[in-house]
């Protein structure tokens, strides 16, 4: 018997098919995703190492009105927008010392949640593909077994040639729905990892932040 992919595939039941289209539209929306969290990740991570650059000299001079204008341009990566979130809150707040700097770092907590949710967009695709495509497989598997029964009581025999069809479609679906997913869970662990440095690194940046405001108003 033929086992090649055409022949397989004209060989599939229609819901067979279903099972095989869907996999490979949840493979698309899988590797859409990936390709583009990559991007918009290493562009911010690029964007925010400059604006770290940049700004790294000014604030260890204790300078926050400097840095204040030379901070707030576009295209300064997560970094950049965490610590410009903080810097307008300190040109808006208040002459006391201790109020100003408990909204610089409302602020900086607010920005750095964004950011961080920003970064987890389109992550949750890759979860529901990793974790469903299994079972979608699975379905596919068994409506195959099912197949394979059917061929079976309709030649009244059980001869392998009657079942292969059967078994080789239930076997397809279900390689097909290992290889959906695998891709998908290891970008999402590689990917939330990546999201779970910065969200860190935004963490200590914003306290290092904090502390040259703390000491600007402790002078």
């Amino acid at each position: 018997m033929d086992f090649s992919l055409g022949h397989l595939w004209s060989s599939m039941g229609l819901f067979a098919k279903f099972i095989v289209v869907t996999m490979g539209l949840m493979s698309l929306a899988s590797l859409l995703v990936m390709f583009e969290r990559i991007v918009v990740f290493m562009r911010s991570g690029s964007e925010s190492v400059k604006f770290a650059e940049q700004m790294s000299a000014v604030l260890a001079k204790g300078d926050l009105a400097a840095a204040a204008a030379s901070g707030l341009t576009k295209d300064v990566g997560h970094l950049g927008r965490t610590i410009n979130a903080g810097l307008t809150a300190f040109r808006h707040a208040p002459s006391n010392g201790e109020v100003a700097v408990d909204s610089v770092a409302r602020a900086l907590e607010r920005q750095a949640a964004r950011e961080v949710q920003t970064f987890k967009r389109g992550l949750g695709v890759l979860a529901t593909v990793g974790s469903t495509a299994p079972f979608v497989g699975l379905l596919g598997t068994t409506m195959g077994i099912v197949n394979s029964f059917q061929q079976m009581a309709a030649a009244g025999s059980g001869g392998l040639g009657t079942v292969s069809a059967g078994i080789s479609e239930a076997l397809v679906t279900t390689a097909l729905g290992l290889l959906v997913a695998i891709p998908a869970v290891m970008a999402f662990n590689f990917l939330q990892g990546w999201v779970d440095a910065r969200s860190v690194d935004l963490a200590e940046s914003s306290n290092e932040f904090l502390d040259v405001v703390a000491k600007h108003f402790s002078k």
